[in-house]
């Protein structure tokens, strides 16, 4: 297949091109264009107007894997207005390209922050009502909102024409880790990596993650089955608590791990207490570190004919801690 990747020179757009490169042809949308080995050119954004650069002077392109975006800013300093120029103003751009375009399939890659920021019940689903909060998952649901505005006709059904001849993915992925990854468990590894003892490990919370690995192996299985256009979740088939992460991150690191097991209500106390005093742990923050957000991913192995994910959970972040460790010690 001819397939285009948007974010190409990203976290997932760089492990996409290894998964992919030995079975299909590469091309990348980005705002950089420097050569990558697997690629065979990346366009600029200017160049997939029509008016600047004609649609027959492209490759006829397959399939379209839309992965640039802003990522979630966890310290709140980017203005609101540009996750929606980004998230939303680039999907919409994309999108109405690959509708004029000869490709049959496109992956729009989305967020569970769209569906929700903190999980009511046992898991997330895909029949939840979205409730995002924050510009991140606002602009995230806007992006996925167009999409399927131009898929629906007046009366709310799916379009003939588009069931027949194409077929779209709106992939939300829960935190997405693996070599080369710059994100929250980064920051954890560093705390622990230091010695600093966790002491919230009264709380057995539960969260979801999704490895690098297995996300490729299921954008390989969109690219290549016959699987109905929808929205799916992206997760592990198993979900991790803190306390076995930092256990995880000590093991690889060959570490013994310090997890205190401070009282509940005496942790909930302080964070109260530094609500009202503007402390760095204060209630929001201690929700965050210690909330369930697990994710069901059952709709997505189903529609690919797969009982499991090829790797487990544990496995998939031991590789990216032992990945942290071996970049600390180059």
């Amino acid at each position: 297949m001819n397939i285009l990747i948007t974010g190409i020179h990203g976290f997932v757009g760089s492990n996409l091109v290894i998964a992919l490169k030995g079975h299909h042809s590469l091309y990348g949308l980005d705002i950089v264009a420097p050569e990558k080995e697997g690629v065979v050119k990346t366009f600029s954004w200017k160049d997939i107007e029509t008016t600047s650069f004609p649609m027959q002077f492209l490759p006829k392109f397959d399939a379209i894997i839309h992965l640039a975006g802003k990522a979630h800013d966890t310290k709140n300093h980017s203005a609101s207005q540009v996750y929606f120029d980004i998230n939303t103003g680039l999907t919409q751009k994309i999108f109405d390209f690959f509708l004029e375009s000869s490709a049959k399939k496109f992956i729009f890659f989305s967020s569970v922050k769209a569906a929700a920021d903190s999980v009511v019940g046992d898991m997330l689903t895909e029949d939840v009502i979205p409730t995002p909060v924050g510009p991140y998952g606002e602009s995230k649901i806007a992006a996925e909102e167009y999409i399927l505005s131009k898929l629906r006709s007046e009366h709310g059904e799916l379009k003939v024409a588009m069931q027949r001849d194409k077929q779209v993915y709106i992939l939300r992925p829960c935190m997405i880790h693996g070599p080369g990854n710059k994100g929250n468990l980064n920051l954890l590894y560093n705390v622990v990596k230091k010695g600093i003892p966790w002491p919230l490990g009264d709380f057995e919370n539960k969260r979801s993650f999704t490895s690098i690995d297995n996300l490729c192996y299921v954008v390989e299985g969109l690219l290549t089955k016959d699987v109905a256009s929808g929205i799916y979740h992206m997760g592990d088939d198993e979900a991790l608590s803190t306390n076995e992460l930092i256990a995880l991150m000590c093991e690889a690191m060959g570490k013994e791990p310090h997890i205190w097991k401070m009282n509940r209500k005496m942790m909930e106390s302080c964070a109260g207490l530094g609500t009202l005093l503007h402390l760095p742990l204060n209630t929001e923050r201690l929700r965050k570190l210690t909330e369930n957000y697990v994710v069901s991913n059952e709709k997505i192995k189903s529609a690919l004919g797969i009982d499991r994910m090829p790797i487990r959970a544990a496995d998939g972040i031991m590789k990216t801690i032992r990945s942290f460790t071996a970049e600390s010690t180059e």
